[in-house]
Order: structure tokens, then sequence, then C-alpha cells
């Protein structure tokens, strides 16, 4: 007989609510239809995401020791991450346990960033449960990301992409999944505005958000070559940066002096002397206020990824995505935003003098994205999406 109990399923979750995957994974849970699937979620890291899963009636408990590890570009700081990835495995023993217990209790296990292969890994061998895992971002091809994907394979019963450039990758690194699916993170285009992120000034100057924590790959510094270029045309543009925006030694030129020294993007901003281009926020937990108080969101990215969590949230907010790649689905250069090929600041200047001189032009593709996201991203479709994936491994399990 088929069942008629609503599905049960454990989600862990590694950022809290401080990143786009937390984010991205109560959008799915919002979403269920909670008369054929409930979750509850295991998290990481305490943050805001815990009173957004009580404000819909999800339990939301907080694991620090949760295991996790995912692979990094650099072959010295995988030795440096692998090792203490392996110092918190030995320290887990209290959750690992607890986990293999309460998993008795669910339908399915799911994993929300590929970063917990460790702890999937150790629960294969000591559930019966199906597990699924959602594959975020795209790794690059090193040793230690061959293996990460080789045992995410022979561990995961089910592959959630958020878009076919992660599975592609996944499969290009030698990844054979058992089963797979690409289903679009859900974004929802608001019925009115959200509030005015009272710190962002109303002064006419165009504004330009980026919502992202600071990484090399991420390509925030580029903004500041951007500012170097207007700055010389005469133009007033305010780059509004929220999000965490430490630098580390190990980067290359300015950026790792400045980071030996314990700084910040501000203080980059602050030596090349454009700090009045800039306005640096640090972690907003309303991100929709920063766009709703800026004209556009840049991504200036150098893993060439024109996709994710900030770029989804600001279409659906009417805001072009100004951004680098060729993966045109979600923004497509001259329809929902600006699509550079490569990254080239002196181009990217120029597309921004064009919004400036036409916010009419700005509106237009603000509108476009968010019939775009509309169409892609309904989060009733999208859960709807999940839920039979969970589905499916119940009825095979």
């Amino acid at each position: 007989m088929p069942e008629t109990r609503p599905l049960r399923a454990l989600c862990l979750d590694i950022e809290g609510g401080y990143g786009g995957s937390s984010r991205s994974l109560y959008e799915s849970i919002r979403h269920l239809d909670t008369a054929k699937a409930a979750a509850e979620i295991w998290c990481r890291r305490e943050g805001p995401i815990q009173q957004r899963y009580q404000a819909i009636g999800v339990t939301a408990r907080v694991t620090p020791t949760m295991p996790r590890f995912s692979a990094l570009p650099r072959l010295s700081r995988n030795i440096y991450a692998a090792a203490r990835a392996a110092l918190e495995f030995r320290r887990a023993g209290p959750f690992l346990t607890d986990l293999q217990r309460e998993a008795a209790r669910f339908d399915v296990i799911h994993f929300n960033h590929e970063a917990l292969f460790p702890t999937a890994r150790w629960l294969r061998h000591r559930t019966d449960r199906p597990l699924t895992m959602h594959i975020r971002t795209n790794l690059l091809d090193t040793p230690f990301a061959r293996f990460q994907i080789r045992s995410i394979s022979n561990t995961v019963d089910h592959l959630i992409f958020i878009t076919e450039n992660e599975a592609e990758t996944f499969r290009r690194l030698g990844g054979r999944p058992r089963a797979a699916s690409v289903i679009y993170n859900i974004v929802d285009v608001p019925a009115a505005p959200p509030p005015l992120h009272p710190a962002i000034p109303a002064d006419g100057r165009l504004k330009i958000a980026c919502l992202s924590n600071y990484s090399y790959a991420r390509g925030l510094d580029r903004l500041v070559d951007v500012a170097d270029v207007l700055a010389r045309r005469g133009r007033r543009v305010l780059f509004v940066m929220a999000g965490q925006m430490a630098l580390t030694g190990s980067m290359p030129g300015l950026l790792g002096a400045l980071g030996r020294q314990g700084g910040s993007l501000s203080d980059f901003a602050a030596a090349r002397g454009r700090s009045d281009m800039f306005q640096f926020l640090g972690h907003v937990r309303e991100p929709e206020s920063v766009l709703a108080a800026c004209d556009a969101l840049a991504k200036p990215t150098r893993e060439n990824n024109p996709w994710g969590r900030d770029t989804l949230e600001a279409l659906a907010l009417g805001k072009p995505v100004l951004t680098c790649g060729r993966y045109a689905v979600f923004v497509e250069d001259g329809v929902t935003g600006v699509l550079q090929p490569e990254f080239d600041a002196n181009r990217l200047a120029d597309a921004i003098m064009r919004l400036d001189d036409n916010r009419a032009l700005a509106r237009r593709m603000g509108e476009a994205g968010q019939a775009r996201v509309r169409a892609l991203c309904d989060g009733r479709s999208r859960a709807q999406d999940l839920r039979a994936v969970w589905d499916a491994q119940r009825r095979a399990a």
C-alpha cells in the first residue's frame, strides 16, 4: 500500500542563515505542502535562520559539532583544512551517535551542502535511510575535490544540483551519481517592495549592491578597479557592500599584505583612494533591504558563475545584475542585466554609466528579471520537485 502519512525529512545545514545555501533550504521548507511532507532542521551554526523556522512551525536545533569539509583550490590550504576537519570529526562523537539514533525517525536524510560529505559518508554504513544531498558549488579540479566527489557518488542516493553547471562540473571531475536532478533555488517575487536599509543614503547617486562575504574567488576587489575607471570619468557611483569583508594573508599583492595586517576590503579601497565610492555594511540580516535601496547588483566573480542566491534575490526585486560568465539562464546580457564573458573593468564601467544615464533601462531589465525568476524559481513548484525526489527515495527504500 502507498504511504499515506506525510514524509519526514531530516535536513542538515552548515550555515545557520549566514549564507545562500541556508536561505535556499529555508525557502524550500517554507513552501512544502505540510500535508505531504514535514522537515526538521539541524544547523551547524546558530544564526537568524532558527527564528525563521520557528515562525513557520519547523523545529530547528543547533548542533555545532556537525563535521564538514570541502576541497579548496590550493594544496596547502587543503592539507590544513583536512587536518582540522579530521580533528573536528574525532570530537564529533556525541553528535554522530545522536544522528545515528535520530535518523530512524525520518524517511530521508538530506545534506544541504556538499561540505557535509564526511558526515554523510559516516552515516551511510549506519542507517538504512536514503540519503540526498544538495550540490551548491563548482569545485576546482584538485585531488581533494576528486576524492570528495567520488565519496559523494559512492555515498548519496540522489544528488540535487542548483543549476546545470554544478552537474556538469561534478561529472567532469569524475562524479557518477546514482540518481540526480537539477532544481533551481527558490526565490519569491514580493508583492510589495521591502523597507529600505536605513544606512544607505538617498542622495541620487547610482547605487550598486554586492551581497557576499569576501573571498578572492568571488572577486569583490575588482569593484575597486571599476571605481577607478568611473572616478577618472567623473562619475559619482556608490558601491554598497553587505557581508564580511576580511582579507587573508594568502591573497596576492596588496590584498595579501593587508590581510596579514588583519585588514579588510574597506582597507583595500582606502589604500586605493576610493573609500568615498564604497559603503561597507558588514553582515546584514535582511539583504533584501540593501537591494531595495540600490539600483543594481554586481557579482564580479573570478569563478565566472553568474548565478546564486544573491543573483536570484536581486532579480526578484527587479534589480538588473552585472556579472561575468557564459550561463545566461538567469542573467541574460541586455535583457535581465549585463553578462560579460570575462571581467573587464572598463566595459563594466561603461555598462554602469549607461544605467546611470538611463534609469528607465535599469527598470526594464529589472522587470524582465522578475519575470524570469517568477517562471523558473517559483516556490511551490520547486518545493514540489524536491518533495518528489524525497518521495521517490522513500518508495525505493
